[in-house]
């Protein structure tokens, strides 16, 4: 089953996290199949986040605009529980129904410290990567369930790095990645009698805006990073898990799916989507081939 540009509409979507990287190809994979998407995260065109990065929500939500979607900008900090509460308030209000959650308030990357043991990484820093990671997405998903839960057939997306039970390099970086798989399935039991999906998702090798800078090319050109590091040749761009979810979210099925963690090259094979370029990228065979767990 693949999405059409209609799937989807009339559907209520927040992507937290929304800014770039995978939060803005999911945000605009559901625009493209016709949802209302709220765009949260703390870059605006007034003010940037402590990244410093130049992606703002509202260029986000201009994209979504562009896919065929409505996009909402909304300066939120998820870390803020009354900022989060406002904005599922407003949604209440002026659609009355929320059918789509997607949890990829993220942030951590400044703050992890690679080959590095624990007790030598930065706790303070250590500390505020939970709190980013793990935090931001208990506050929303609290504040968003109850509408959730009164909305027929919606879905929560916990996006993650990685399905396996492999250590990912670093304590802190790991516990949080492992943390919202365990929230998808215990969001999932709580859920489930409303009717609700909560899945763990993760991408494969994902070119964002930063993995893109860090070779040295864009979009465009990305396979000449491949000198670089041949495993770049099995990347995919944000917009494949963005196709993942708004197959997954148009599943009228989904509710089996619940409680489990899976990735963007599993839901292709079992939806029939492609990547922008008509590809059809598996970093979980790639992993295997280099006798590794993705």
């Amino acid at each position: 089953m693949t999405t059409t540009s209609k799937d989807l509409n009339d559907r209520i979507a927040v992507v937290a996290g929304g800014t770039r990287g995978a939060g803005r190809g999911i945000a605009v994979e559901l625009g493209a199949a016709g949802a209302t998407v709220y765009v949260t995260g703390r870059t605006t065109a007034a003010e940037r986040s402590p990244l410093g990065r130049p992606e703002t929500i509202e260029d986000t939500a201009r994209l979504v605009d562009e896919a065929g979607g409505t996009g909402i900008p909304v300066r939120i900090d998820h870390t803020e529980p009354e900022e989060v509460r406002t904005l599922i308030e407003r949604i209440a209000y002026g659609h009355g129904r929320l059918d789509i959650l997607v949890n990829d308030v993220w942030g951590g990357d400044p703050l992890t410290e690679w080959d590095t043991p624990f007790w030598q990484h930065d706790l303070i820093n250590g500390i505020a990567l939970l709190r980013n990671a793990v935090e931001t997405h208990i506050i929303t998903s609290w504040h968003a369930a109850p509408l959730l839960a009164k909305t027929p057939g919606s879905l929560v997306i916990e996006v993650t790095d990685g399905v396996s039970d492999r250590y990912r390099g670093s304590l802190f970086y790991d516990l949080a990645k492992a943390a919202v798989i365990r929230l998808a399935v215990a969001q999932a039991a709580d859920l489930r009698p409303h009717g609700v999906t909560v899945v763990a998702l993760t991408p494969g090798f994902l070119r964002s805006e930063a993995v893109l800078e860090h070779f040295g090319v864009d979009e465009a050109g990305w396979r000449n990073g491949i000198a670089r590091d041949p495993n770049f040749a099995f990347s995919e761009t944000p917009r494949y898990i963005g196709r993942a979810i708004a197959s997954l979210a148009a599943d009228a099925d989904k509710l089996q799916r619940s409680g489990t963690a899976t990735s963007t090259w599993e839901l292709a094979k079992a939806y029939g989507f492609v990547d922008i370029d008509g590809t059809q990228p598996d970093w979980g065979q790639r992993a295997r081939e280099l006798g590794l767990s993705a």
